[in-house]
């Protein structure tokens, strides 16, 4: 620790000092930590005063003074700060129960009237009116002598008292007793003070917009996960895995060697995942909802279901007349009623096998496609009395699409979300060191060997934690429970798929292989699936692992 010569003139020492508390304000201005800039301006404070020790406290808004910072020399006394001691303390109350203000405590009255107190000797200044039960209950148990006490408040730019620094025992000499502290060290005090009161403040107002930007960024993930409840939890589960996957390969030997992730990039990665998604905003709620082919505001498929029973009663009505005209008896009755039943039987069938259709869990075999064509050929009698195809053009259209529930149009509106996000991104002016946010949300969905989209970047053309995003984006999806198309995969079947896209092209083959080997699913299965889908797989089982793409 950096100490003041003695031996020095006054003026000599006084420079020397000066020069010190120059030293602590540039280093103040400069600092990013919290226990770090706190324990600076303590020992700052003792230095520069030749203190045996001090507090530091800050004001709550509880309106109590807390231990932040303590320090004792002469006992070896080390807490809070970069020590990872806490301090154990109970923080002094500004006001007592009655609203009365706490003016017996020295720190309190210090804070509460911002005044400065300087005490030759606590134990003889009877006049002071302060209460010094606490330091008479700490000499006793430390074996201790407290004398001289100076307590400063730390003032801010607007006036407001957001700490207090309070030393005790100024070093005469070498083995003199404590004395009192003089004008010099009550000027030099106050100016460490103020300074370390505006950087306190600002970087209590740094972190305050910062957690506003982090409940800000969350609040657009939340709006997006509660706009449909088929998509909840995505962008919270993204991030987690993503930053599991970014750690490891941050850790990683071989091909990722040369990656590194510092603690600003880690944070930009992780608000691009959380915003990677921000442009399912505009995605119309019917599109994303969309959970059969034929829905859109509504599921259709119960008009499918009441044009079966219009067919039905047809084909009933069509019985009863042809009894009419050849009677209740005989053969040919009988053929009419068992057509009948055969017709209910085969509308029956037809409708089940629509109702299938209509869920869109599978991928449609082109039999299946074509059995779907050969009901459209039916027809039926509307309201107005005109007969008119059994399925709309669009009802059939949508009842072919090959996976899934979204047409074309609709998976193009989905896809576009990725195009809304860049643009949203792009126009947000993040901080400098944050300037990568856009590039790695915006490539979620980019394949490594440039046919992804919106931009068709390949793997060349893209970072590493874009590259970590699109693995993160697809297991989740994969392992999800609340999609509508599709219930949730078990593991051993998500990473199979996952492998048959690196063998694809799809995915970085080398974070895959850092995904496989390093269990990175593993902690987010756990905590995310449902138990009896988290099963065995054997890394040699997987596809495309530990083999070369090709």
């Amino acid at each position: 620790m950096y100490t003041i010569p003695t031996g020095l003139s006054h003026d000599q020492d006084l420079v020397q000092r000066i020069e010190k508390l120059n030293a602590i304000g540039i280093a103040l201005s400069a600092e990013s930590d919290m226990p770090r800039l706190m324990e600076m301006i303590l020992v700052g404070a003792k230095v520069i005063t030749r203190a045996d020790g001090g507090t530091l406290y800050t004001v709550s808004d509880d309106k109590s003074l807390h231990f932040e910072i303590v320090r004792t020399s002469s006992l070896g006394i080390n807490m809070g700060g970069t020590t990872k001691r806490s301090v154990q303390f109970k923080a002094i109350a500004l006001y007592h129960r009655d609203g009365r203000p706490n003016n017996e405590r020295v720190v309190a009255y210090s804070a509460l009237n911002n005044e400065t107190v300087n005490l030759a000797d606590v134990y003889e200044d009877n006049g002071a009116g302060f209460d010094f039960t606490g330091p008479r209950m700490f000499d006793e148990r430390m074996n201790y002598r407290t004398r001289s006490m100076l307590s400063v408040p730390m003032v801010n730019h607007d006036g407001k008292t957001v700490g207090v620094i309070q030393l005790i025992n100024k070093q005469g000499g070498q083995h003199s007793d404590a004395i009192a502290f003089d004008e010099d060290d009550i000027h030099l005090v106050k100016s460490l003070a103020s300074q370390g009161a505006v950087a306190l403040t600002n970087k209590r107002l740094i972190d305050d917009l910062k957690e506003l930007f982090d409940s800000f960024i969350k609040t657009i993930a939340t709006g997006i996960d509660e706009k449909s409840p088929y998509t909840g939890g995505h962008c919270k589960r993204v991030p987690v895995l993503t930053l599991a996957l970014a750690d490891a390969a941050s850790r990683a030997d071989g091909a990722l060697k040369d990656f590194t992730l510092t603690e600003k990039e880690r944070y930009s990665l992780e608000v691009a995942s959380w915003l990677h998604d921000c442009g399912k905003l505009v995605t119309p709620v019917h599109v994303v909802d969309k959970a059969t082919k034929l829905e859109t505001i509504y599921d259709r498929i119960t008009l499918i279901d009441t044009r079966f029973e219009v067919l039905k009663r047809d084909a009933e009505i069509a019985m009863l007349k042809q009894l009419l005209e050849i009677g209740l008896e005989g053969p040919a009755a009988e053929d009419a009623v068992r057509n009948y039943h055969r017709e209910l039987e085969a509308l029956d069938n037809e409708r089940d096998f629509i109702r299938h259709c209509n869920k869109g869990v599978e991928s449609m075999a082109p039999e299946l496609k074509e059995r779907v064509k050969a009901i459209a050929k039916r027809t039926w009698c509307n309201c107005d009395g005109e007969v008119v195809p059994f399925f709309s053009e669009d009802e059939l259209n949508n009842l072919l699409i090959h996976y899934g529930t979204l047409n074309a149009d609709e998976r193009q509106i989905v896809n576009d979300h990725i195009v809304v996000t860049n643009k949203m991104l792009r126009s947000m002016k993040f901080p400098r060191d944050m300037e990568n946010v856009p590039e790695y949300a915006g490539g979620h969905h980019e394949r490594m060997d440039g046919k992804g989209y919106p931009l068709g970047l390949t793997r060349e053309e893209m970072s590493v934690p874009a590259r970590v995003m699109a693995i993160a984006d697809v297991f989740e999806a994969l392992t999800a429970r609340d999609r509508p198309y599709k219930d949730a995969k078990k593991l051993s079947e998500s990473l199979s798929i996952l492998g048959k896209m690196k063998q694809q092209h799809h995915i970085d083959p080398d974070l895959f292989d850092l995904f496989i080997e390093e269990k990175v699913y593993l902690p987010y299965a756990q905590e995310f699936m449902a138990p009896e889908l988290i099963d065995i797989i054997e890394p040699s089982e997987i596809p495309g692992y530990p083999f070369d793409m090709e």
